[in-house]
């Protein structure tokens, strides 16, 4: 059964350019608790700490905070791009990500090539992967554009592509991060809808946003997350009436 468990989970990130003993000692000084100095004698950041819970089917979970609090580390982490450096973390069910519109693209190869090979990835036929390729490219609204590199795409035609790539296929685990409320408003109008019918369609939905309203739209439980740790989790309004 879908299901996401997280046991002190702990993301860090090493800083670089930071040879000299004695700036690593006055940076560490004045630094708040989220810098430390690791057994390698690198200069850390603790991303997240010692973050525990678990989101079980039919959950709607919004992660808030405020900028640099941890939502888009933690669905990251979620998504697998970053690996614990401490800790457990448990997802059961395929995965969709709306996160990072260039994630996972090829920026070389056109859009077209781009729909394909996610289609093979996720399994599908090399047939079933084109006829894929022309419902995104119809959906994203990008005509002649799907056969050029997406180097030259502007960033909103990127956003319309990884949008429409990303919701081809339903999700069990649907991770979303509030870039999908960028682009023209036609386009949002459409990607709305469609998310909507994701949203209902998915067995677990984690969301990070600033969006308020989406939040109280979509979402029945929050996290709020404070310098990468977790300061509430509970029914949504009890977690925001509380900040």
């Amino acid at each position: 059964m879908p299901h996401i468990l997280a046991e002190a989970l702990t993301i860090e990130f090493p800083l670089y350019h930071m040879g000299a003993r004695s700036l690593k000692k006055r940076i560490l000084a004045k630094s708040p608790i989220r810098l430390r100095q690791d057994d390698s004698n690198r200069v850390v950041v603790s991303a997240l700490r010692d973050l525990s819970f678990r989101i079980d089917r039919g959950e709607r979970v919004a992660l808030v905070g405020r900028n640099g609090a941890g939502k888009t580390t933690l669905l990251r982490t979620l998504a697998g791009v970053y690996e614990p450096v401490k800790g457990r973390l448990e997802i059961e069910g395929q995965i969709g990500s709306l996160i990072d519109p260039s994630a996972g693209m090829d920026m070389e190869s056109t859009g077209r090539e781009n729909i394909v090979l996610r289609g093979l990835f996720r399994g599908l036929s090399e047939a079933e992967s084109e006829a894929m390729a022309d419902s995104v490219g119809v959906f994203s609204g990008l005509g002649e554009f799907l056969d050029v590199p997406v180097r030259t795409y502007s960033a909103g035609m990127q956003v319309r592509l990884s949008f429409a790539m990303a919701t081809m296929m339903e999700p069990e685990v649907l991770l979303m991060d509030e870039w999908f409320l960028a682009g023209d408003a036609d386009f949002m109008a459409k990607a709305r809808e469609r998310l909507a019918r994701l949203v209902t369609g998915a067995d677990i939905l984690v969301l990070a946003t600033h969006d308020m309203a989406v939040v109280r739209e979509w979402c029945t439980r929050a996290i709020r997350l404070e310098s990468g740790r977790i300061v509430a989790d509970g029914p949504v309004e009890e977690v925001l009436e509380a900040a």
